[in-house]
């Protein structure tokens, strides 16, 4: 199995412990794609696809609902998609990816992070030789489906990695293949569960117990901050 199969395994375990927050999340992504595509899910993909994560996070139907017709509204917030870069302790990357209606506010909370756990937060785009920008797809597994072989005719997508996940399975490409291969998809009556933006980390770094310990302080505030949707690193798993 390649990087994608590993950093998956790595984060698989780690979700959004907070339900709330993670339909806070989830709603402010859905303002994003209302806005940028309407909000008809027949006409506007993403959106499609977001309410297919909100099912999976069990989000109840009339939350999704609400989501999208607030997003219509005049007085609705405008949210921006922002990225921030820094340094946990022991040399650590740490991107966090941001949706939020006051940059100002954003930034200086996850500076103050940053500094509290003996970080420093850097500039844009200082880490984009650490990271590769990546689009992933959770797939509904079909009887008799041959994964090679799917992936053998995917490669003409952009397809990077297949593999298989319990009852589903997983690919991974380039981000800018996410809207070719959701079409294929969708095409070809596949089920996806759930799609991401991932940074997988090109080269990692180990840690002791004890540092991860400390790095993990630092993860975890940045988490918790109701601005933040994603937040990658690149600590090596055990």
């Amino acid at each position: 199995m390649g990087r994608a199969f590993e950093y998956r395994k790595a984060r698989k375990m780690k979700r959004w412990g907070n339900m709330a927050r993670v339909f806070t999340r989830i709603g402010r992504e859905v303002t994003i794609a209302v806005k940028a595509g309407g909000p008809d899910p027949e006409n506007n993909p993403r959106l499609r696809l977001l309410i297919q994560n909100a099912r999976s996070e069990n989000m109840p139907k009339e939350n999704i609902e609400r989501a999208i017709k607030k997003a219509t509204e005049k007085d609705q917030k405008e949210y921006k998609e922002m990225v921030y870069e820094g340094y946990a302790p022991y040399g650590i990357a740490i991107l966090v990816e941001t949706a939020t209606d006051n940059p100002t506010r954003t930034v200086a909370n996850i500076r103050s992070y940053f500094t509290k756990f003996g970080g420093t937060l850097g500039t844009m785009g200082m880490l984009d030789f650490l990271f590769e920008r990546k689009c992933s797809f959770k797939v509904e597994m079909k009887e008799g489906l041959d994964l090679e072989e799917l992936e053998l005719e995917l490669i003409d997508f952009g397809v990077e990695e297949i593999f298989a996940e319990e009852d589903n399975f997983m690919i991974f490409a380039e981000f800018t293949n996410f809207g070719p291969i959701q079409r294929y998809l969708e095409e070809n009556k596949f089920n996806i569960l759930s799609f991401n933006f991932e940074r997988i980390p090109n080269d990692t770094k180990p840690l002791t117990a004890e540092q991860y310990t400390e790095v993990e302080k630092l993860i975890d505030k940045i988490e918790e901050d109701e601005d933040v949707t994603n937040v990658f690193h690149n600590i090596k798993s055990e």
